[in-house]
């Protein structure tokens, strides 16, 4: 297995989820900010658009954080991080998997740019809807499938983790809280390491 990653980018949560498995995987840091780098085929195979995350596992070869955790996930720890396809918890999982990307994601992006928000004509609502609705499905927690840890709290203990250092998570003690847990996990301590020290 080999990850192509660069440090302070999405690309901690694979590492994070890597950590998480305790699988054996090669490291290859591709400076996506170097417009003048040489080309890796293997990369370029592996991140058609050259972004980081991207992995390649056998003949495996793919890109997206939530792609990559997901089917970490279900390949090397389906039942433990993942949900089996026919746990009924399944459902609630891909939901929560996804939330990064599709909602999380876009309502920062809509924050940052000061775009103007229609929480009914955009997919994500707005950036309060998001932080609402990341609060309530933690519920009593302290994962967001229970006492459950699994890959979606990796992508979306990264996000709570991000918005915090970006200085725009509200002032939420369920948010604050759960970061706090993500970040005590030893698993995320060794991905921060790495992303600390890419070496």
């Amino acid at each position: 297995m080999k990850l192509y990653w660069c440090a302070k980018s999405r690309a901690v949560r694979a590492l994070w989820m890597i950590e998480e498995l305790g699988v054996e995987c090669e490291r290859v840091v591709v400076d996506i900010r170097d417009e003048t780098r040489p080309i890796d085929p293997q990369f370029t195979l592996a991140s058609p658009m050259g972004k980081v995350p991207a992995l390649s596992d056998g003949d495996v070869h793919m890109a997206e954080s939530a792609a990559i955790c997901l089917y970490l996930a279900d390949r090397y720890a389906s039942g433990s991080l993942a949900p089996a396809l026919d746990d009924d918890a399944r459902g609630r999982f891909l939901y929560w998997m996804l939330y990064t990307p599709a909602v999380i994601e876009p309502a920062m992006s809509e924050k940052f740019s000061g775009a103007k928000s229609n929480r009914f004509s955009n997919g994500w609502g707005d950036f309060d809807a998001m932080i609402e609705t990341f609060e309530a499905g933690l519920g009593s927690g302290p994962w967001i499938l229970g006492e459950r840890f699994s890959a979606a709290d990796v992508m979306l203990g990264s996000s709570a983790v991000f918005l915090r250092r970006f200085g725009i998570l509200p002032d939420s003690a369920v948010l604050g809280s759960y970061a706090d847990r993500c970040e005590e996990r030893p698993a995320y301590r060794k991905a921060e390491s790495a992303d600390e020290d890419p070496g």
